[in-house]
């Protein structure tokens, strides 16, 4: 078993089935979401990733962004973000702080103009994870046992297959990139149950 392994089988993560928030998960809730359209199950995971300033790491300013209150005076790329209304479900941060802004049964705004599998709209059938990072960057290895611990929450809960947990550049080609070729694919599904 190694650390990550280690780590995780004592870090079993829990979902409140009727707020569908992440029992490790610090809530701060944003209106960039709505309800999911009726008779649509949730059957896949998107993982992104992003950074702001762009490439740098730290401070409030992608909770900001989710929430709609990014300072469009605070750095010269804000003031063409800020308009924007978007927001994943969760994001796991540099150090592993996991922040939920939208709860799983409802629908975030974080795939934007997408398709996977000849299936259009994919906010309405999944869940946006962000980390913080680029594609330039490596991951934390704290990053990558957060992630394994919530999405085992997730596929147990929602009856997921693991070949439905995909990145961003999959469902979003030639607009997108992320998680970048930084994110490593095998070790995070290595760590899956």
């Amino acid at each position: 078993m190694n650390v990550a392994q280690q780590c995780m089988s004592q870090k079993k993560m829990k979902i409140n089935v009727q707020t569908g928030l992440l029992d490790q998960a610090l809530f701060k809730p944003t209106d960039h979401c709505d309800e999911r359209p009726e008779q649509v199950d949730i059957d896949t995971i998107i993982i992104h990733n992003i950074s702001l300033p762009p490439g740098e790491f730290g401070g409030s300013a992608i909770e900001e962004f989710f929430c709609g209150e990014l300072d469009r005076q605070a750095h010269p790329y804000f003031a063409e973000i800020a308009h924007l209304r978007v927001a994943p479900h969760i994001l796991i941060k540099r150090n592993g702080d996991i922040i939920q802004f939208v709860p799983f049964h409802l629908r975030a705004w974080h795939a934007g103009e997408s398709n996977f599998q000849g299936r259009a709209r994919c906010n309405d059938f999944s869940i946006g994870i962000e980390l913080e990072g680029s594609d330039i960057q490596p991951f934390e290895d704290i990053q990558y046992i957060q992630l394994s611990a919530m999405t085992n929450a997730l596929l147990s809960m929602y009856h997921l297959s693991r070949d439905r947990i995909v990145g961003h550049a999959d469902v979003a080609p030639g607009r997108k990139t992320d998680p970048g070729p930084m994110f490593d694919w095998d070790y995070f599904k290595g760590n899956l149950k």
